[in-house]
């Protein structure tokens, strides 16, 4: 079969570029030749096609071929070069190669010809290959694989570089940071491969509202960041609006079930003031997030002072000092008696948490609770304390002060636990380990934790129930139709919210409200706990109302647990 070759003769004979011509045929091939002999046509031809080889005669009037190899080098192009002369010496064929020739034939033996040209093209394609290679791998280090947008590293290198042109020229850029609003659904409901095309298609479509000179890029996840230079604040916000817009009103349809997204955007604009890359990137995703904490789907601008991105900068630090406490082991646990109102009723205790500071200062809940709820630790938070409220349990009681008089202690789960989907089989395994009675032990999660994911509640309830353990609902009344879930949630006990029992012997309603939930408790069944009694004075109240349990600076403080 015979193959096709583009060829450009550089020759002043037209019957020796006819004899090349000849020997390509015999050789396999069917050449597509043009046959120059300037410099400029040359140089013309190099513009308007793209040539397989160059063959080009050494000597010819005011052109030759160290003139010839210097136009293909200047066209940049990576093209095979083989001269063939009628006579030429050595040292002029070693500077030929030294200068790009790939081989040098002489006239008179043109059966060396096609072999060269086979060995050469071999070569280049080579060539080509591995520089495409290397094109790809460049490439791949600067994007995302999936939606082919610039990546956080290459975005990052931007940011800082953009930021280093405004200190110079006294610039102005925008920095956009950009997390999905209900991406989560489309995972849950169609898998991760619809998420995947989701974000593809999303990312195709936002290419249309930036600019050529703007930087969009995938941070990770559901999260896009764009790099508006040289944008003032109106144009900057009139393009993060645009971007809302579009996510707003884009339809995505998987397995022919509609989805729609939203988008919450942090907005910051960076100058010659702005100290580096990552303060501008972390004002910008705390712009974001206070975004989503005002109703998402809206457009946040980062201003020093601002009360809502101070408060999270302080939950972001907060974030560092749990990890760190997590890892050093700088948790403890203290126990708050509660106190049984009936006789007959023995103690209860609950398990509450501490942080330890780096110089074991005492840190109270709400310090760090707030923000380990917020950046999703609760869960590796709640796995320590089962894990050390469970070792305290195995030990010998009659060593621990006080252990030995209570009938039952309670573990805090946090709401987001409930999607822990290992918890239960930890939990299990936890109380295995440490041959733990489970009588002896109960869990309790909020009111509002427990409705906010009612099927998950109550299939963990039921399982931990079964396991032999009891269940508490925290905060009970503090939801606006609490009786109705009663029916609902498989717990064993009531813990009445606090904000009601603290004022209910200045306050009619309240101290209705609470005699409301210890009746309806009781008529399902459940034992009643009474927290926040900070007044023994409330302790008669109570037991005239028939509540089973007090809980509160009232009965007894947090102690740290004796060992």
């Amino acid at each position: 079969m015979s193959i096709p070759i583009r060829i450009l003769i550089v020759e002043d004979s037209e019957d020796d570029a006819l004899l090349l011509v000849r020997e390509l045929k015999r050789g396999g091939y069917t050449p597509e030749h043009r046959r120059v002999e300037t410099e400029m046509e040359m140089a013309q031809e190099m513009g308007h096609q793209d040539w397989d080889l160059v063959i080009t005669d050494h000597n010819m009037p005011n052109f030759s071929s160290s003139a010839a190899l210097q136009v293909v080098k200047d066209s940049g192009r990576d093209i095979p070069i083989i001269v063939v002369s009628g006579s030429i010496g050595e040292d002029i064929a070693v500077q030929a190669m030294k200068s790009g020739a790939h081989d040098y034939i002489m006239k008179d033996n043109l059966t060396r010809l096609v072999p060269a040209i086979r060995r050469e093209l071999s070569e280049a394609e080579n060539r080509h290959a591995h520089r495409q290679a290397e094109e790809t791998i460049r490439h791949m280090a600067f994007h995302d694989s999936l939606t082919d947008l610039v990546n956080r590293r290459e975005f990052e290198r931007r940011v800082g570089r953009a930021l280093e042109r405004a200190r110079e020229r006294e610039l102005t850029h925008a920095l956009l940071y950009i997390d999905l609003d209900q991406f989560k659904i489309i995972n849950d409901t169609s898998g991760h491969i619809a998420g995947d095309e989701l974000l593809r298609q999303l990312a195709h479509m936002l290419k249309k509202h930036v600019r050529e000179s703007d930087t969009l890029a995938r941070l990770g996840g559901d999260e896009f960041g764009a790099l508006l230079e040289s944008c003032p604040m109106n144009r900057a916000y009139n393009i993060a609006e645009a971007l809302r817009q579009a996510i707003r009103n884009f339809r995505f349809v998987w397995d022919g079930k509609p989805f729609a997204v939203g988008a919450s955007i942090g907005l910051v604009m960076m100058n010659g003031d702005t100290v580096s890359a990552t303060d501008a990137l972390s004002a910008a995703d705390m712009a974001c997030y206070a975004a989503k904490d005002l109703g998402r789907d809206r457009i946040h601008v980062f201003e020093s002072g601002d009360e809502e991105l101070v408060r999270r900068r302080g939950e972001m630090q907060w974030v560092a000092r749990i990890n760190d406490a997590l890892a050093e082991n700088r948790f403890t646990l203290y126990s708050q008696a509660i106190q049984p109102l009936k006789n007959g009723n023995r103690i209860h205790a609950e398990f509450l948490l501490r942080m330890l500071g780096p110089e074991s200062q005492v840190v109270p809940p709400g310090a760090f609770i707030p923000a380990a709820e917020r950046y999703n630790l609760m869960p590796a938070i709640d796995r320590w304390v089962i894990d050390n409220a469970f070792a305290y349990l195995s030990g010998d009681s009659s060593k621990k002060s006080g252990k030995k008089d209570v009938d039952k202690y309670f573990i805090n789960l946090a709401g987001p636990s409930l999607n822990d989907n290992n918890l239960f089989d930890y939990i299990k395994r936890q109380m295995e380990s440490f041959r733990l009675d489970p009588k002896k032990i109960g869990f309790e999660i909020t009111e509002t934790a427990a409705i906010g994911n009612m099927r998950l509640a109550v299939e963990f309830i039921d399982g931990i129930r079964k396991l032999g353990c009891s269940f508490a609902l925290d905060d009970f009344g503090s939801g606006l139709c609490s009786f109705s879930y009663l029916k609902s949630i498989p717990v064993d006990s009531l813990k009445i919210d606090g904000c009601f029992v603290r004022s209910m012997k200045n306050n009619r309603m309240d101290a209705a409200i609470v005699q409301a939930i210890n009746e309806v408790g009781h008529v399902a069944g459940l034992n009643t706990i009474a927290e926040f009694v900070e007044d023994k004075a409330l302790i008669p109240e109570l037991k005239h109302l028939g509540v089973d349990y007090a809980q509160g600076y009232g009965i007894a403080r947090p102690m740290p647990l004796k060992s």
